[in-house]
């Protein structure tokens, strides 16, 4: 054990020796191990930073979740020109489907509407994200608040002019001020806030809930109406754990025909979205990035496997005269063998660290430069040293086998 510690300090040795006495060339050979290692850790860290990011941002959502709408998620085999007479999903159909769903665990109303201005006094926030909403939501997508509460029953029903605000709306409105109680206008009326949620950050997802506000979706149909072209309803579904997916979609299809009142044989004019569907969709995007990563950074870890090998080859041929004296002396074959092999895979995890090294500055450069946490985790990390150290192992074999069947005699003539 000892005799193998000490090769692999020589070896160590070898490596800094070949790095200090031919600086241009070892750095040339190992920088196809660094952009190989740089370009694959650098693709998993990124796509790693955004699975993380979109898992918190949904965190919130089970993917049970079903959203009944007249759009899609997905692609559809119904023409478009069909879609495009779907009718709107009703408030009444909201209140019916709630009283005759079974296994419901939350059954909700929501409204998505245009953009519009917030104030406060002097103060105005501008292009805010409206989110019309029943009182469910809050248990839908479980909401966070910093201070206050949420609008119940009574008040989202009678459609009561209170408004919950995103955490950046707060701020930009009332600085550092307790909100609650205070009036703000919107759709030039007052309304009182109750409630101010926690940050969250920015979402992937176009705007998050910190540039938001909620608001009853009934202040919001007595104001525009329920046949508004210019609104899209949703009725969103959550079901009780463990429920059979497939039969609970079959049982809104079948209470919604028979409210539409739609005959056998036509075909449903709603969506069902599952958000399962949807996350599946996101995870597939993120396997081929993962995939695309390791295509391309996989022609970069090849050429630096052939830099190691031309380094190890011409490490052979330097020392053949010392090959000689050291087999001369009693070395046995495997001892050579790993003295060139450790040496190879050292300098390929030196590139391999440099590599990760860089990695990790960028990280740290956009993490402050953006409002987006990127992690080099520690899973990576081994990751890069395990590949490089691969590398160094696959590109150094054939140059150390090549040193370990020296015959000792022709090695020392050779070197001479």
């Amino acid at each position: 054990m000892l005799l193998y510690l000490r090769l692999l300090k020589e070896s160590f040795a070898f490596a800094l020796n070949a790095l200090r006495n031919n600086k241009l060339r070892t750095l040339l050979s190992l920088l196809g191990v660094t952009i190989g290692i740089f370009s694959i850790i650098a693709v998993l860290a990124a796509v790693d930073s955004l699975d993380r990011k979109i898992a918190g941002d949904l965190s919130g959502l089970d993917k049970n979740t079903i959203y009944l709408m007249k759009f899609s998620f997905g692609p559809s085999e119904i023409p478009k020109w069909k879609r495009e007479q779907f009718p709107n999903v009703k408030y009444d159909e909201y209140v019916y489907l709630k009283g005759a769903m079974t296994h419901t665990a939350e059954l909700g109303y929501q409204i998505f509407t245009k953009t519009e201005n917030i104030k406060y006094d002097s103060k105005v926030v501008s292009d805010v994200n409206i989110v019309p909403v029943s009182h469910e939501f809050i248990d839908i997508q479980g909401l966070e608040f910093e201070k206050g509460r949420f609008y119940n029953e009574s008040e989202s029903n009678s459609g009561a002019k209170v408004i919950v605000l995103g955490n950046d709306i707060a701020t930009n409105l009332f600085d550092d001020f307790n909100p609650i109680g205070k009036d703000v206008r919107l759709y030039g009326q007052r309304f009182t806030v109750i409630g101010v949620l926690k940050k969250k950050g920015a979402g992937l997802f176009g705007d998050s809930n910190d540039s938001a506000v909620f608001i009853p979706v009934n202040f919001v149909r007595q104001k525009f109406g329920d046949n508004n072209d210019s609104l899209t309803n949703v009725i969103i579904f959550k079901p009780e754990d463990g429920v059979d997916m497939e039969a609970y979609k079959a049982e809104i299809s079948q209470k919604l025909r028979a409210f539409r009142g739609i005959k056998a044989g036509e075909i449903d004019n709603f969506f069902i979205n599952v958000f399962s569907g949807f996350t599946d969709f996101i995870d597939g995007i993120i396997g081929s990035m993962k995939l695309g990563g390791w295509v391309i950074s996989g022609f970069s870890l090849l050429v630096g496997g052939f830099g190691i090998a031309n380094i190890m080859f011409v490490s052979v041929k330097e020392r053949t005269h010392l090959i000689g004296i050291q087999k001369s002396l009693g070395a046995k074959n495997r001892f050579i063998l790993f003295q060139f092999l450790f040496e190879a895979i050292i300098l390929s995890v030196i590139g391999g660290v440099v590599g990760l090294l860089m990695v990790w500055g960028i990280a740290v450069g956009l993490t402050k430069a953006l409002d987006f946490q990127f992690v080099l985790g520690l899973d990576n990390i081994l990751l890069g040293a395990g590949l490089a150290g691969i590398i160094g192992l696959i590109s150094g074999i054939v140059p150390a086998i090549s040193a370990s069947k020296l015959d000792p005699v022709e090695a020392i003539r050779t070197g001479m």
